[in-house]
This record gives structure tokens, C-alpha cells and sequence, in this order.
């Protein structure tokens, strides 16, 4: 099973159950409360680490009572917590999360300690990333810290897979050149080249952008529509799994988590890990919260 190094975010979930979002000015109520563990980059460990990968995590937690929560949530699923910093500078992350009745979800994110990861401590975290067959970024750390971590991955020959979300118009060319996958869904694809996805030639245009700066694999996730995959220039559209979605939160995040898991190292098998990926993202959308709806390799192999 595949050794992989989460570089990312450590969120505490506060998810608010309503019926519909409000409109400008308008007052609603709130129809039930819940808090789960989550964080895009913790949500990728744990999609990695249920999947059976070796997972390996460096994050920034606050010396509070969320962060204490999360480090317990993150060993529980038997992920190596040595590299995550405790800070005495800021709060743990926040997520603020409108669930609506639909399974559709809007969130608002206070990065607290997440912004407090430095060069050094990915620095420090050398010897965990180096020895990893992928190592996972997204953007809710500092942009400057991922293509640290991506550096050192690609020093070892290892392989690096980029969550462009929360969606960034200036990702560094320098970046996009050290990634191997990168994974945005078609908002994020659309703010990173410009170009709508609307149909299969938009989504080639996207991957031709993709390839200018060096990436060879993609995967535009198009939500019920499926994934659109590129591999080498071989392109196919692998389509979702259908089922009753109840909360769309972490789904993406399980997509990579799981696909890292079972993807090889030469990508020769994307795109049967794309499908294994979404039959684990199409579980977790009929459960609520983040952490809680991520299946484990035994629920997603057996599920039809």
C-alpha cells in the first residue's frame, strides 16, 4: 500500500442544517446544529488513511481545546501526527458549513492556525515527505509552503498531487510546473485557465493549458457528471457513481484521498483509481460531515 505525506489544513467543522440558503436580507431558521472534525487537508489524510495508505500529516494546530480534538480525531485514524505544530499564535481552523436540505453545501473558512505552517517546519518534515510515494497539497495553507513541501518531494523523486481549492487565479508558475496531478473541480479549473468547462472540447483546451507548464495527469471533477481524466494525453470521461446525495462536504477532498491511496506511482492505473475514488466520494455524500461520511476500504470495495 501506497506511503503518503498530507501537506494541509486541520479544521473544526460547524455545520449549520437549513432548508435553503437565505436571501440578501432575509432571516431563517436553522433546523439543527452539529460540529465535526474536517479541514480539506485532514479530510485527505483521513479518505487516504481509511483506504489503507501509511499517512503521514504536517499541519498547524492552536494550543486550544479544537486543536487537542483534532490531534485525537487524526491519531484515532492511525495517522502519524509528528509534524503537525502546536501554536500558541491563533486559534484552530474553523469551517462554517450552510448544509441545505438538497445535500448542497456553502462554506465560510477562518483559516486560524493553518496560516501559521512555515517553510521550516515542512523543512523539518523532510524525511517524512521524502520518503512518501505522493505527497498532497491544497490551498488552505500558504501557497509558499506547498511548493516548499512539492520541492522537496520532487528532490526525491516523488510524486505530488495539487488541490487547487479554495479556487486561486495566481497559482506561482513554479508551482504548477512541480505538480504531477493536479485535481480541481471545473470552478476552480475555470478561475486557474480561464477557460468554461461546457463540454468535452473545453475541458481538452484545459488540459492542453495543464500540460504547458509540465502536468501530464489531470482530473476535472464534474460533480454528478463524473471525472474527466487525462493521462498522457489520453483522455476519457469516467462517470459518477448515482445516488441520493444528503451533504456534499468532504467529497472532493475523499476523491483524492482515496485515489492516493491506490494510485501507482507511474499513474499507469489512473484511471481505475479515479473509479475507486468515486464510489468512495459517492459514499461520502449520503452522510453528513466530513470525517464521519469517509469510508474505509472494506465499505468502499463492497458497495455496488
Amino acid at each position: 500500500m501506497n506511503r503518503v505525506t498530507v501537506v494541509g489544513s486541520i479544521n473544526v467543522d460547524s455545520i449549520l442544517h437549513i432548508k435553503k440558503l437565505p436571501l440578501p436580507g432575509e432571516t431563517i431558521g436553522m433546523q439543527s446544529f452539529s460540529k465535526a472534525a474536517g479541514g480539506k487537508g485532514a479530510n485527505q489524510a483521513v479518505a487516504a488513511a481509511r483506504s489503507g495508505a501509511e499517512t503521514y500529516f504536517v499541519g498547524c494546530v492552536a494550543d486550544d481545546s479544537n486543536g487537542e480534538f483534532m490531534l485525537k480525531q487524526l491519531n484515532d485514524n492511525k495517522i502519524n501526527t509528528d509534524n503537525i505544530k502546536i501554536t500558541n499564535g491563533s486559534n484552530t481552523g474553523q469551517a462554517y458549513i450552510l448544509l441545505q436540505e438538497s445535500g448542497q453545501n456553502s462554506i465560510i473558512v477562518q483559516a486560524g492556525a493553518n496560516f501559521e505552517l512555515t517553510d521550516s517546519d515542512v523543512a523539518q518534515a523532510a524525511d517524512s515527505i521524502q520518503s512518501s510515494d505522493f505527497v498532497i497539497t491544497e490551498f488552505e495553507t500558504p501557497i509558499n509552503v506547498t511548493l516548499s513541501a512539492f520541492k522537496l518531494a520532487h528532490q526525491a523523486g516523488k510524486k505530488t498531487i495539487l488541490n487547487p481549492a479554495p479556487a486561486n487565479e495566481e497559482i506561482p508558475a513554479d508551482l504548477l510546473s512541480s505538480t504531477d496531478l493536479i485535481v480541481p473541480n471545473e470552478t476552480e479549473s475555470e478561475l486557474i485557465t480561464g477557460i468554461k468547462i461546457t463540454d468535452e472540447q473545453s475541458m481538452e483546451e484545459s488540459v492542453r493549458y495543464y500540460e504547458r507548464f509540465g502536468i501530464k495527469n489531470v482530473i476535472i471533477t464534474l460533480g454528478e457528471h463524473g471525472s474527466y481524466v487525462s493521462l498522457n494525453g489520453k483522455n476519457k470521461i469516467v462517470p459518477a457513481f448515482k445516488v441520493d446525495t444528503v451533504d456534499t462536504t468532504a467529497a472532493g477532498d475523499t476523491f483524492i484521498g482515496a485515489l492516493s491511496s491506490t494510485l501507482k506511482t507511474d499513474f499507469s492505473n489512473l484511471f481505475e483509481a479515479v473509479v475507486y475514488a468515486s464510489k468512495a466520494s459517492s459514499l461520502t455524500v449520503q452522510k453528513v460531515g466530513a470525517f464521519p461520511s469517509i469510508p474505509t476500504r472494506e465499505a468502499i470495495e463492497s458497495s455496488k
